[in-house]
C-alpha cells in the first residue's frame, strides 16, 4: 500500500463507542486505507499529530448550508469545527422544488438567508447538480422542505389545499425523493407551513416514507404547546410510517423551563412502543431565526408582499402588540414567552442603512428610535423588506443538558456554511462556528 499521507501518533476515537487508542491512520485515494501501527515509508507525506485526537468527520444533523454554500463553498465555519457532513433542507426550507412563476416570492421568503443563489432551477435534482458542479467543502445530505413545496403549489394562501393541490404537493415530494432527498422537513412555526394541518403533513410524509425517507420537524410549538407539538410529531411518524427527527428540541420560554425531562419522557414512551423517534439539539441557550418568524403568522399571508402591505396598515402595530401580550390560538408567541424584546438581538439586515444596528437588541433599537419595541421591530422589518435575522435567548442550560444526556439526541448546529471574510458585513449565532467546540469542551470534557 502506498498512501498519499499518514497521520502518526494520534489518539484515535473511531465513533464506535470504543475507548481512544494510540494509532496511525493512512489515507489513500481520498479514503482511510489503514488504522494501526504503520511502518515508515508507506506514504508520500507524514503528519505527526503529537498526541492530538483524531476522529471521523462530524455529522451536522441540522444545517441550513444549502442556502449559503454558493457564497461560502469552502465551508470554513463547518470544516473548522470538524464537520464534514451536513443534513440540509431543514425547517421546511429547501432551495427546491421551485415554481419559476413564483421565483421572486420564493427569494423574498428566504428572508435574506439565501446568499449566492440565483434560484435558476426547478427541481431538487437540478439544484444538487449545480452544487456538485460548484464543488463544496462538505458532504451534503438533502431534505425536501414542506414550506418550499407549499409555496411552489399554493403560494402563501392561508388555507388547506384542495385534493388537486395536495396531489401536486405529493408529486413534488416524490420527485425530490427520487432526485436524492433523504426525507421531508417541516417548519410549522413559519408561514406558509404554519397554515397546514396535521393531515396535510401526514399525506406528504407518506410520500417520503415510500422512498425510505424520514420526517424532520421544527415543531408547531416549542413553548407553551411543547407537549402537544411532540405528540403531533409522533402521530405523523406513526400514521405515515416513517422515522421522526425532532429538530433542535428545546423548552422555550420561562413557563417551560424545567420541563425538558417531561418532554424526553414523552419521546421515550414512543420509543418503547417501537417508534423510531429521535432529536437533535445545539448546546446553547439562544436560538436564531427570522424576525418575521417570531411574530404572529397572519403577518405573512400573501408572502413578503403581503407582509409589507400589512405593515403599512394603521392597525397592524396594535394587533401585533395585543397578540404578544395575550397570545393567539395555535401560535407559540416566543416574545411573550421570554418576557419581552430585551432578549431579541438583531444579527443581520439586508441593507447597509441599518448595519450599525446589528448586535443591538430590539429594546435598544426602540430606545434609540424613541418608540415602543414592537413598533420598532415592525419598522425595521418594513424598512428591510422582511430580511432581518435575530438571535433570541429563550432556553435554560439545565434543559439543554437534559437533552444532551439522552442517547438518541444528536448534535446539530442549526447554522450554515460561512466564511470569516463575511464577518465585517454580518453577524451570526456562535453555533455557526462553535457548536462542536462548545459541545466537546463545556459539555463532554467539563461536565462528563
Amino acid at each position: 500500500m502506498e498512501a498519499e499521507w499518514v497521520l502518526r501518533g494520534g489518539w484515535v476515537i473511531d465513533g464506535t463507542g470504543a475507548p481512544a487508542r494510540r494509532a496511525d491512520v493512512a489515507v489513500a485515494g481520498g479514503r482511510i486505507a489503514a488504522v494501526g501501527e504503520l511502518g515508515r515509508g508507506v506514504a508520500r507525506e507524514e503528519v505527526d499529530l503529537d498526541g492530538r485526537t483524531l476522529t471521523p468527520g462530524f455529522i451536522d444533523m441540522h444545517s441550513h448550508s444549502d442556502y449559503s454554500l454558493f457564497a461560502a463553498p469552502e465551508a470554513e465555519s463547518r470544516i473548522g469545527q470538524g464537520i464534514t457532513t451536513e443534513v440540509v433542507g431543514n425547517c421546511g426550507y429547501s432551495p427546491a422544488p421551485l415554481d419559476p412563476a413564483r421565483r421572486e416570492e420564493t427569494v423574498a421568503w428566504s428572508g435574506g438567508m439565501a446568499r449566492g443563489l440565483d434560484f435558476r432551477w426547478r427541481t431538487l435534482g437540478e439544484f444538487l447538480a449545480r452544487l456538485e458542479a460548484l464543488g463544496v467543502g462538505t458532504n451534503v445530505v438533502p431534505l425536501v422542505g414542506h414550506g418550499s413545496v407549499r409555496v411552489a403549489v399554493m403560494g402563501f394562501e392561508r388555507r388547506s389545499p384542495d385534493s388537486a393541490e395536495l396531489g401536486r404537493m405529493g408529486a413534488l415530494v416524490a420527485e425530490a425523493m427520487a432526485d436524492g432527498a433523504y426525507g421531508l422537513s417541516t417548519g410549522l412555526v413559519y408561514p406558509p407551513a404554519a397554515y397546514a394541518d396535521t393531515g396535510e403533513i401526514i399525506a406528504l410524509a407518506r410520500e417520503a416514507a415510500r422512498w425510505g425517507g424520514f420526517y424532520a420537524t421544527h415543531m408547531r410549538d416549542e413553548a407553551d404547546g411543547l407537549m402537544d407539538a411532540i405528540d403531533e410529531a409522533i402521530a405523523i411518524g406513526r400514521e405515515a410510517g416513517l422515522p421522526v427527527q425532532i429538530s433542535h428540541l428545546k423548552a422555550a420560554g420561562r413557563r417551560q423551563w424545567g420541563r425538558m425531562g417531561e418532554a424526553v419522557a414523552r419521546i421515550e414512551e414512543a420509543r418503547r412502543e417501537g417508534l423510531d423517534v429521535a432529536c437533535d439539539f445545539y448546546p446553547y441557550e439562544a436560538g436564531s431565526t427570522f424576525l418575521y418568524g417570531i411574530l404572529p403568522p397572519f403577518l405573512m399571508e400573501g408572502g413578503v408582499e403581503g407582509l409589507l402591505a400589512r405593515l403599512d396598515a394603521p392597525d397592524t402595530g396594535r394587533r401585533v402588540a395585543e397578540a404578544i401580550a395575550g397570545g393567539l390560538p395555535g401560535w407559540w408567541n416566543p416574545v411573550g414567552a421570554i418576557g419581552g424584546w430585551e432578549a431579541v438581538t438583531v444579527t443581520e439586515v439586508a441593507s447597509a442603512a441599518h448595519r450599525a444596528l446589528q448586535g443591538s437588541t430590539v429594546a435598544d433599537i426602540a430606545r434609540r428610535w424613541e418608540m415602543e419595541p414592537t413598533a420598532a421591530a415592525l419598522r425595521l422589518l418594513r424598512e428591510e423588506r422582511g430580511a432581518v435575522h435575530i438571535v433570541i435567548r429563550m432556553m435554560r442550560e439545565d434543559d439543554v443538558e437534559t437533552v444532551a444526556r439522552t442517547p438518541w439526541a444528536m448534535m446539530g448546529t442549526d447554522g450554515e456554511a460561512a466564511a470569516p471574510r463575511e464577518a465585517a458585513e454580518r453577524l451570526t449565532h456562535p453555533r455557526a462556528y462553535g457548536t462542536t467546540a462548545r459541545w466537546l469542551g463545556a459539555f463532554v470534557r467539563d461536565r462528563g
